[in-house]
C-alpha cells in the first residue's frame, strides 16, 4: 500500500505540530495530571499571576540555569514572587507550548517552549506525583536571544 504524497505530508505536519506524549503503559490520568501542572505554569506566564506558579511547583522546588558558565538557582517561591499579577505588555505576541511529556510511575518530564518577541526559552521540568497531584520539583532552562 502506498500513501498519497499529500496525505503523507498532512500526516507529518500534524505529528510535528502536536505535542509528543509518550504513553507506553501509562495511565491517561497521569498524563492529564502532568499536563495540568504544566498548564498552571503556562497560565502563570500568560496572566502574570504568581499564584498559578505556587500551585504548579512543589514548595521545595528549585530553578537552575547557566549564566557565563556559572550555575544559577532560585527557589520556586522566589520565582513566583517575580510575577506582579499583570500580563506582560507584549503578551499578544508571545507563544507557549508543551513540546513533550514522558511519565514513568511517579516521575515525569515535561519540555516547554516559551517563544517571545526578543527571546526564546526551553524549559525542562521534572515532576513528581505527590499524593494525588503532580507537581514541578525542578526546572532547568536555556534562554536564547533572538
Amino acid at each position: 500500500m502506498t500513501l498519497n504524497p499529500m496525505r503523507l505530508l498532512l500526516l507529518l505536519s500534524l505529528l510535528l505540530a502536536s505535542p509528543v506524549f509518550a504513553q507506553d503503559m501509562v495511565d491517561q490520568a497521569d498524563f492529564e495530571g502532568v499536563r495540568a501542572a504544566l498548564d498552571l505554569y503556562l497560565q502563570g506566564h500568560a496572566t502574570g499571576n504568581g499564584d498559578f506558579m505556587r500551585e504548579a511547583f512543589h514548595e521545595d522546588a528549585k530553578l537552575f540555569w547557566i549564566v557565563d558558565g556559572e550555575v544559577r538557582q532560585r527557589t520556586a517561591t522566589e520565582f513566583a514572587g517575580f510575577f506582579n499579577g499583570e500580563p506582560a505588555p507584549d503578551e499578544a505576541e508571545r507563544e507557549r507550548r508543551i513540546v513533550s511529556i514522558e511519565v514513568t510511575g511517579d516521575a515525569a518530564i515535561g519540555v516547554i517552549e516559551l517563544d517571545y518577541p526578543t527571546v526564546k526559552f526551553v524549559d525542562y521540568m521534572s515532576l513528581l506525583r505527590v499524593g494525588d497531584r503532580w507537581l514541578i520539583v525542578n526546572k532547568s532552562f536555556q534562554r536564547m536571544s533572538k
